[in-house]
């Protein structure tokens, strides 16, 4: 529609030293017609704020054929709430999705597991994490939780779910995201039996 709009497949812009991708734009408001655009430099999706060199190349980004829905951001959170896997997977649920994936790591053989995290920075890799995975596996959505805290023998402290195509990608995205939250998110355990601790030894991320 843009290149039907423009009568040709490509135009030059004239823009000054220090131009961002907003002047480029609204350069081309015109041509945009009110159409919501984004704009990738040099085939990435840049921010408004991104400044421009000579010769980049800029593509106007009209809504895509699957609508607005894309690659979501995850849902993830750090809580001392009770976990419930019924709530995550609403998170992932997805009218492109034909496989859902689920995985829930429960406290086995002790009393109970006491969870401590650096809270902030381990919400961070939890979204991080779950970001990749989605544009890695492809996946529609993924959602992932990890609980702080007392969690009692046989209750989850850490829950993954996914949603993608096909069970193959969805399968591969919830392995991957559990793996790494083990093994990067900044949370340690400490295992509470007959009113004995001992903290879980870990390894260096």
């Amino acid at each position: 529609m843009l290149r039907d709009r423009a009568g040709a497949p490509s135009v030059t812009l004239d823009l000054p030293d220090g131009a961002r991708v907003s002047d480029a734009l609204e350069e081309l408001s015109a041509l945009a017609g009110g159409l919501p655009l984004v704009m990738a430099v040099n085939r990435e999706y840049a921010g408004e704020e991104r400044v421009l060199d000579p010769g980049d190349e800029l593509a106007l980004i009209p809504p895509v054929s699957g609508g607005e829905r894309t690659a979501t951001d995850p849902w993830t959170r750090v809580t001392g709430e009770r976990l419930s896997l019924d709530a995550l997977c609403e998170r992932v649920r997805d009218p492109r999705a034909g496989a859902v994936v689920t995985f829930q790591g429960v406290t086995r053989e002790v009393e109970l597991l006491h969870y401590e995290a650096y809270e902030e920075m381990a919400a961070e890799r939890l979204a991080d994490i779950s970001r990749q995975a989605i544009e890695r596996h492809g996946l529609c959505a993924a959602a992932a939780e990890h609980r702080v805290g007392e969690v009692p023998l046989s209750e989850p402290s850490v829950a993954v779910a996914v949603s993608a195509p096909h069970r193959e990608e969805a399968f591969a995205g919830a392995r991957e995201i559990i793996d790494r939250v083990k093994a990067e998110a900044p949370i340690w355990k400490k295992e509470v039996e007959a009113g004995q601790e001992r903290w879980v030894e870990g390894r260096r991320p």
